[in-house]
C-alpha cells in the first residue's frame, strides 16, 4: 500500500470537522452524512492497511525529512488493528447519530471527527512529540463530549474528568523533556536505538521520564488507583458519547504496549529491559479486585458499564506487563472484543435506563424477598411483554455472555486465549490467571442481577420510547462480535503475527531510520 494513504485517516476527519463547523446548525442533516462519509472512509482505508500489513512497517515522513527530526507515520500490523477498531466503532454508532442529527447536537458532530483525528493519529504517530498533540487533540475533543449534557451531576463529573486529564498531560510533558533531555531525540525507532547506549549516570533520568509518561498513560488505562474517575465519567456523558469512549482507554493501553516491547523489550540492555513490567502485573490485579468491588457496589447500570471497562483495563494491564508473546496476543484479541462489548453495553444503558428520566427509574435495587407471597395465589397468565422489550433483553444477555466470557461468543474464545499462557508465565501470571476468571464470574453475577431487575420486575421497571438508530447501533455491534466468533482463526493468526512483530522491533527501527 503507498505510504501516502497513512495521512488520510488523519485528513479526512479533519476535513470532514471543519466542513461540520462550517454548515452550522442549519444543516444538522448534511453534516451526519459528512460524518457518515468521513466514517466509511477511514474504515476503507484502516481496513487496507491490515490486510496489507506485513513484518516491514510502513512509514510516511511528511515533507521528506529525516524521521530523526520531522514528522513520521508508521502503520505496523498493531496500529493497523487499532484503526480499524477505532473506525469501526466509529461506523457501527452511525445509524445512533443519524438517529439524533433532528436534534440541536451543537458541535457534537465535530467534536467527534476531532477525537477520531486524535484517536487516528496516536496510533499512527511515531514520535512522543507528536504522541503528545494527538493525545491534547484527543482529550480536547473528549472534554467538549464530557461536558455537552446540562446538570449538576453532569458537569461535576466533567470538570473532574478535565482536571484528573490536564494533571496527566503535564506529567506526560515533563516525562518527556526528561527523556529528550537524556537522548536528545524523541523519535520512537531512534530511543530504541539509544537506550541500550545511555549511560548509567544519566539512566535514572531517562527512568523516570519513562515513569512520568508510564503514569500519565495509566491514569487514562484506568490503573488503580489512577482510575476513580472514570465509572462517574462515563456513567454521567451521553449513551453514545460513553460508546465512543471504549476506546480511550485502549488508547493508554495502546502507548504502554508499544513502548514497553520498543523500548524497554530484550534488547534494551540488562539495566532497562522489562522496565516497569512487574508494577503492571500488580497494579492490573489490584485495577481488577477494585472493579469487581464497584461492580457489587453500584446501583446504576451506567456506573456499571464503567466499573467493567475497569476490570477489562485490569486484566489487559497485567497482560501487557507479563510481556510474553502468546499472552500479548491473547490481550490484543480481548482488547478489541471488550471495546466492542462495553460500548454496547453502555449504547443499552441509555436505552433502558436513560437519566433523562427520573432518577429513581434508573437505579438497580436491591433484590427485598419480604414483600413476596411466595405460595399465595398468583395469577398465572402470561404477561405481554412488547416486541422492542424482547430485542433488548436479547440484546443484555449477548452482551453478558461477552463480558464474562462465557462460550460460546466470541468473549469466551478472546479471554480463554488471553488466560491460557498465562499458567506458565510465572507467579503473578497465575495471580492474575486466577482473578481474571473470577472476575469473569463476579461480571456473570453483576450484570444478570441487574438483568432480572430490569428485565423480571413487576412493571415498576419504565422503558423509554426505543431509539430505532441506537438500537440499529447495537445489533451491528453484536453483529462485528457474531462475526469474529465464526471467523475466530483469521482473527487469531493475525494477533499472533502482530504480538510476534511487537516482539522483533528491528524491522520497525529499519523501516522509520532506513
Amino acid at each position: 500500500m503507498n505510504p501516502h494513504w497513512l495521512i488520510a485517516p488523519i485528513l479526512v476527519p479533519l476535513a470532514t470537522a471543519a466542513l461540520q463547523l462550517l454548515l452550522g446548525e442549519r444543516r444538522r442533516g448534511m453534516a451526519a452524512v459528512l460524518g457518515m462519509v468521513s466514517g466509511l472512509a477511514v474504515l476503507a482505508v484502516a481496513a487496507g492497511l491490515l490486510l496489507t500489513a506485513n513484518d516491514t512497517p510502513l512509514a510516511y515522513r511528511i515533507g521528506g525529512w529525516p524521521a530523526r527530526f520531522g514528522i513520521v507515520l508508521v502503520a505496523d500490523r498493531l496500529s493497523a488493528l487499532m484503526l480499524l477498531l477505532a473506525a469501526t466503532l466509529a461506523v457501527a454508532l452511525l445509524p445512533c447519530t443519524l438517529d439524533r442529527w433532528r436534534q440541536p447536537d451543537g458541535a457534537v458532530q465535530p467534536l467527534t471527527q476531532f477525537l477520531l483525528v486524535g484517536l487516528n493519529g496516536t496510533f499512527l504517530t511515531g514520535d512522543l512529540f507528536n504522541l503528545f498533540v494527538f493525545f491534547e487533540v484527543l482529550l480536547a475533543a473528549s472534554y467538549g463530549l464530557a461536558l455537552r449534557r446540562p446538570g449538576v451531576r453532569q458537569v461535576g463529573a466533567g470538570l473532574h474528568y478535565i482536571a484528573v486529564n490536564l494533571v496527566a498531560s503535564l506529567l506526560f510533558l515533563v516525562g518527556v523533556s526528561l527523556i529528550f533531555g537524556v537522548t536528545g531525540t524523541l523519535n520512537m525507532a531512534a530511543l530504541a536505538q539509544l537506550v541500550p547506549q545511555v549511560p548509567a549516570n544519566t539512566r535514572a533520568l531517562l527512568h523516570a521520564g519513562a515513569g512520568l509518561l508510564g503514569v500519565a498513560f495509566l491514569v487514562k488505562a484506568a490503573m488503580w488507583p489512577l482510575g476513580f474517575w472514570l465509572p462517574r465519567t462515563y456513567a454521567a456523558v451521553a449513551p453514545p458519547v460513553a460508546a465512543t469512549f471504549a476506546i480511550m482507554t485502549k488508547v493508554g493501553l495502546y502507548v504502554l504496549l508499544r513502548l514497553s516491547l520498543l523500548l524497554f523489550g530484550a534488547g534494551a540492555g540488562a539495566a532497562s529491559a522489562g522496565f516497569g513490567g512487574s508494577w503492571l502485573v500488580w497494579g492490573g490485579i489490584a485495577t481488577i479486585i477494585a472493579g469487581v468491588i464497584g461492580m457489587f457496589g453500584t446501583r446504576e447500570l451506567g456506573e456499571l458499564a464503567g466499573y467493567n471497562v475497569v476490570v477489562s483495563s485490569g486484566s489487559l494491564l497485567g497482560a501487557v506487563g507479563v510481556q510474553q508473546g502468546t499472552v500479548i496476543a491473547g490481550a490484543l484479541a480481548y482488547l478489541v472484543i471488550s471495546t466492542l462489548a462495553l460500548a454496547t453495553l453502555f449504547l443499552l444503558a441509555g436505552l433502558i435506563a436513560p437519566r433523562e428520566e427520573a432518577e429513581s427509574a434508573a437505579l438497580l435495587e436491591p433484590y427485598d424477598p419480604s414483600g413476596l407471597a411466595l405460595y399465595a395465589d398468583e395469577d398465572e397468565s402470561q404477561p405481554s411483554v412488547p416486541a422492542p422489550v424482547r430485542l433488548l433483553g436479547g440484546c443484555f444477555l449477548l452482551c453478558a455472555l461477552l463480558l464474562a466470557g462465557l462460550p460460546p461468543l466470541s468473549g469466551f474464545l478472546a479471554k480463554f486465549a488471553l488466560l491460557a499462557p498465562l499458567l506458565g508465565a510465572g507467579s503473578a501470571a497465575q495471580v492474575l490467571f486466577g482473578l481474571t476468571v473470577a472476575a469473569g464470574l463476579c461480571t456473570l453475577i453483576a450484570l444478570v442481577r441487574a438483568g432480572i431487575r430490569i428485565f423480571w420486575s413487576e412493571g415498576d421497571w419504565v422503558f423509554p420510547a426505543t431509539r430505532p438508530g441506537a438500537v440499529a447501533s447495537v445489533l451491528i455491534l453484536l453483529a462485528v462480535c457474531g462475526v469474529l466468533t465464526v471467523l475466530a482463526a483469521g482473527p487469531w493468526r493475525y494477533a499472533l503475527a502482530t504480538s510476534a512483530q511487537l516482539h522483533a522491533p528491528a524491522q520497525y527501527i529499519r523501516a522509520v531510520l532506513p
